[in-house]
């Protein structure tokens, strides 16, 4: 089974994530594992005011994770990060096979620069269609 490496930035319900961090920020760890993927990291990144609103909440709890999963397996990923009560926003992204033992590294050291943050703000702003508006109603990984 090939696998790839993938990059997720969620935005948790900061009300939700304050009663419970364990609860929420392991929702993430759960999902990735029942769809048989492995968790390489899975951090706090941040927690912070929102651009706008984002199903009612000006607040937001920023967390980043590096995981691997099988290609076929992202869309019943998206989708269970869809339904997620927890989960306000996220975006995960195809992470280059050269880069992922980099990339994971810093993410470890925990360091934000000045770029990050304004990547935060885009994330926040980023309207986010169904899988199948994108692609037609076809099923594509």
């Amino acid at each position: 089974m090939a696998t790839n490496v993938y990059e997720g930035l969620f935005i948790f319900d900061s009300d939700l994530y304050a009663r419970g961090a364990d609860e929420v920020s392991s929702q993430v760890a759960n999902i990735v594992e029942q769809l048989g993927g492995e968790i390489l990291l899975s951090r706090l990144w941040d927690e912070r005011k929102l651009a706008y609103p984002i199903k009612g909440h000006s607040r937001g709890t920023y967390w980043l994770a590096y995981f691997k999963i099988d290609p076929t397996a992202v869309k019943d990923l998206t989708r269970q990060f869809q339904l997620s009560g927890s989960i306000l926003r996220f975006l995960i992204l195809l992470v280059d096979p050269r880069l992922v033992d980099t990339l994971v590294e810093h993410a470890r050291a925990g360091k934000l620069h000045a770029g990050q943050s304004d990547a935060i703000e885009e994330l926040s702003q980023i309207e986010v269609p169904d899988i199948e508006d994108l692609n037609g109603g076809e099923d594509t990984v």
